[in-house]
């Protein structure tokens, strides 16, 4: 499903003019200067995973914002959004809740679990609420296989908009692009990352808000002179739904509500803050950071609609166009220049969260699970950082449709996973070992087995159902019941320390 997933089939329109490459290079260097500020701070496998856990309530909300959104928001949002009306917005509805559900059900109790058994990862707090680690291992192989998978796809965006910048040919795009984020990854770690993403945040929701002004202004004189125009073209696009079905609308909402509190290169950094009583803040300050970033999404999906239907621009080749297009057409060229390389740092931020969680798993998670522990964290942490990078860059090289089967796997394969046990687990006594197990186990089977299938066209589901939906619920459910089946065993699994966090 293209919602799930940055992904374009072919070169994006070219933006190889000297301005946008003269930002692109500045940009570039920034992030280089992060990380060699942040490797001089990187002692300890506690910095390198969790940043020593002092980062501040601003810095934690906008690097979390710039993991959240991706490069998605800018590239393939607008684009969805031209191709099926106003239901697009079911896509980033959920933002504003879902930061303030992690804020609430999540962030504090992660948090202290952090102080009462410094834990560093999200398998880490599985493995304590449920005294089991059968338990953290499968999170964290879960974890592994899905960062991979996901990290192929940003990868491969990455290295499309490096190519549109640079024009140095797709393959050499994709290395340069994985070079430059494993760079400031191996070296600096998640501090590293975490100041880079305060960068890249504070850039895209700057491009954001400036490009949605020039919308207004390109697209009619304001919302009113847009929708007026679009109204009288194609009504339906305006509608409840879009050109979506209501079923599909409603599951796009479910599913990135519910999902995206098992999305861990987000709640991994809550791991991060330094002061825990700050928390309550964060949900303001997410939702207004992820508001300024999303009014590109809207504006640009609208504007393009309504420069179409106006015929002052010719319709699309590929919905994915649009904001290269109208970039390139209707707005200064240092503005495109500037949201050309937001659409980079979005994406180089989001992998980079997600080698530090697969760097993570192997590294930590894996040799708890199996009893052992690992002599030098800090360094196996950076060489598992550089396998993981070169695993995703060579996967990125595979064809695009497959690549974005990888995406589209590891965005499920999260919430199916990490949702029942992580979310609802840490706010319910009654959950028990057992209960988390299977519903691990059924999400990583089911969503494997499934979204392989649909791959290969041996069934199709109903228009607007998705193997992310049914997995999710299906491990729910098994969640539920098997914790219900095995309630004797509720007491036994819930630690002293553990119960208090959940009851604070």
């Amino acid at each position: 499903m293209k919602v799930l997933a940055l992904l374009q089939s072919a070169a994006l329109p070219s933006a190889a003019q000297p301005a946008v490459v003269g930002v692109a290079l500045a940009y570039f260097a920034g992030v280089a200067a992060i990380g060699a500020w942040a490797t001089r701070k990187t002692r300890t496998a506690r910095d390198f995973f969790v940043a020593g856990q002092r980062i501040g309530l601003f810095p934690l909300a906008l690097a979390a914002m710039a993991a959240t959104v991706s490069g998605f928001a800018f590239i393939g949002g607008p684009g969805l959004l031209y191709s099926v009306g106003l239901g697009a917005v079911f896509v980033v509805l959920p933002a504003a809740i879902t930061s303030a559900m992690s804020g609430w059900v999540l962030a504090k109790r992660l948090r202290l679990l952090a102080e009462v058994r410094e834990l560093i990862t999200v398998p880490d707090a599985i493995g304590a609420r449920y005294r089991s680690r059968l338990a953290q291992g499968l999170a964290a192989i879960a974890i592994l296989v899905a960062a991979i998978g996901y990290m192929a796809t940003n990868i491969l965006a990455l290295g499309l908009v490096i190519d549109a910048i640079f024009g140095i040919g797709l393959n050499r795009a994709i290395w340069l692009g994985m070079g430059i984020t494993l760079a400031y990854s191996a070296s600096g770690g998640i501090l590293a990352g975490v100041y880079a993403d305060v960068f890249q945040g504070t850039l895209m929701a700057v491009a954001s808000t400036l490009v949605f002004l020039f919308a207004l202004q390109a697209g009619g004189g304001g919302l009113e002179a847009i929708s007026r125009t679009i109204l009288a073209a194609d009504p339906a696009f305006l509608g409840p739904w879009g050109k979506l079905s209501p079923l599909a609308a409603l599951s796009l909402f479910f599913v990135f509500t519910v999902g995206t509190l098992g999305q861990p290169h987000v709640i991994h950094k809550f791991y991060m803050l330094r002061d825990p009583r700050r928390l309550r803040w964060y949900p303001l300050v997410m939702a207004l950071a992820l508001m300024l970033t999303l009014l590109l999404y809207v504006g640009v999906g609208l504007a393009v609609k309504a420069l179409v239907v106006r015929g002052e621009l010719a319709p699309l080749a590929r919905p994915d166009d649009a904001t290269p297009v109208f970039l390139l057409r209707f707005t200064p060229i240092l503005l495109a220049a500037l949201v050309f390389s937001g659409v980079a740092a979005a994406i180089m931020s989001t992998v980079n969260s997600f080698v530090n969680i697969g760097a993570a798993a192997i590294t930590h998670d894996l040799p708890v699970a199996l009893g052992r522990s690992v002599a030098n964290e800090l360094r196996w942490g950076r060489i598992s950082t550089v396998l993981i990078s070169v695993a995703a860059a060579l996967l990125a090289q595979l064809p695009g449709t497959l690549v974005a089967l990888l995406g589209i796997f590891g965005w499920g394969l999260f919430a199916s996973t990490l949702v029942p046990a992580l979310a609802i687990g840490l706010n319910w006594e009654g959950a028990t070992r057992e209960g988390a197990i299977g519903s691990i186990a059924v999400g990583l089977v089911f969503t494997l087995v499934f979204e392989t299938l649909a791959y290969f066209g041996v069934y199709t589901f109903p228009a607007g159902v998705t193997v992310s939906g049914l997995a999710l619920v299906l491990s729910i459910l098994v969640f539920f019941a098997v914790s219900w089946l095995t309630r004797r065993n509720a007491e036994t699994a819930l630690d002293p320390d553990v119960r208090l966090v959940m009851e604070v």
